[in-house]
């Protein structure tokens, strides 16, 4: 008879292991250690060492942003809601933490906006409509410290796009019951994601994510290139995948 281990008690296990192991090591060692496996997004391994590691500097801004990383990716393997839900509250907790630890941080800054992008589409409506101006928020402390961040341009630009998809009777209506939604602009979405790939032309999600807003757009040629554009390019990142099976739904809808 197999035994099924389940993913956190792997952690749990690890985390024994390194913390007998690594008494002596300082937390650089252990963050440096931690980063072989991040690099891997094996979050399993690296998120022991990361949080032996939080122990030692437990207001480390990088340190925290790593940590939710982590369970960011454990988000992305669950297969079920309520676990990615958990484990997305995890991650903003440490969002949250590496935000209030590094005010100058523009990774720390932008943290919660991209842990709770993540969580968004597993939300119930009125914690989506709550979530929609602090990712905002979160953008705009980031883009105030270094405008030069591709992964802030790509959020606003999703933003947008999505809140601007938002008809002005479903905006009524959420209003009543969930509280005033912020506005967003399609045209903005699409600059947005055209300075992102001008600023890092090397990564998959934004070429999808512009091909995304051109459906919105009604410009089908315009946005099949685009999304074809990032289904050609080799995965780097653990996100990949999903990113493209959304590239794919929207190629499906305007064929």
């Amino acid at each position: 008879m197999k035994f099924l281990i389940h993913p956190l008690l792997t952690v749990v296990f690890a985390l024994l292991l390194v913390e007998i192991g690594s008494a002596a090591e300082s937390a650089d060692d252990l963050i440096d250690k931690g980063k072989v496996f991040d690099r891997k997004f094996q979050a399993n391994d690296a998120l022991p060492l990361y949080l032996s590691a939080e122990k030692l500097e437990p207001k480390n801004p990088d340190l925290l942003v790593r940590i939710a990383r982590q369970y960011r990716y454990l988000m992305t393997d669950a297969s079920d809601t309520q676990e990615k839900l958990r484990l997305g509250h995890i991650a903003l907790d440490y969002s949250v933490r590496a935000a209030a630890s590094g005010p100058k941080d523009c990774d720390a800054q932008l943290a919660p906006a991209i842990t709770l992008g993540k969580m968004l589409p597993y939300m119930p409506t009125k914690e989506q409509v709550s979530a929609s101006p602090r990712i905002k928020e979160s953008v705009d402390k980031a883009l105030a410290i270094d405008r030069q961040n591709d992964t802030a341009w790509h959020i606003l630009g999703r933003w947008n796009r999505v809140l601007s998809e938002i008809s002005s009777a479903k905006r009524f209506f959420a209003s009543l019951i969930y509280g005033q939604l912020p506005k967003g602009s399609i045209d903005e979405a699409e600059q947005d994601m055209k300075k992102a790939i001008a600023l890092n032309p090397r990564r998959l999600m934004h070429y999808i994510e512009l091909g995304r807003i051109y459906a919105q757009m009604g410009k089908n040629q315009e946005a099949r290139d685009s999304i074809n554009k990032g289904l050609a390019m080799r995965d780097t990142e653990k996100d990949d995948p999903e990113t493209k099976a959304r590239g794919r739904e929207t190629l499906a809808k305007i064929h």
